[in-house]
């Protein structure tokens, strides 16, 4: 079991680096104003998302379920896990829509401001901040 705890730690760490750093490149492209601008941040935001972004949250959702399987009626009869993963699937949803804008900039449809994206940023913060202190201190 620890094994595949420290694999899930990992994993959500790749998985979480990608969430901070893919919002912040739409921060800079929304702002960027040349070409050749654009076109880099294009690449980096799809190797991003689909070399480590996404190959990570796969792995954090993988070990995350296997973690539960060692004990399912245990952690199901816990307030913090079911609060924990109503977080990790708003994650989910972010993530996804992390994808959406990534193909919205790709194919230069973007309408929404720089100032916007450093919002957007500010979410998963939060997020993290809520599910590590599920996680460790168990409140409820």
């Amino acid at each position: 079991m620890l094994w595949v705890k420290a694999f899930h730690i990992i994993s959500l760490v790749c998985w979480f680096a990608g969430i901070f750093y893919l919002p912040r490149l739409f921060v800079y492209h929304a702002a960027c104003e040349d070409e050749p601008g654009r076109e880099r941040f294009k690449i980096m935001e799809r190797k991003l998302y689909r070399g480590i972004t996404t190959p990570s949250m796969i792995a954090t959702v993988v070990f995350g379920v296997w973690l539960i399987s060692y004990n399912v009626s245990g952690y199901f009869s816990q307030g913090w896990m079911h609060a924990k993963l109503l977080l990790v699937a708003i994650l989910i949803v972010y993530h996804f829509y992390c994808g959406h804008l990534v193909k919205v900039f790709r194919d230069d449809q973007n309408t929404r401001s720089h100032v916007f994206y450093r919002w957007f940023n500010e979410l998963p913060v939060l997020i993290l901040l809520a599910v590590v202190i599920l996680a460790v201190v168990k409140p409820f």
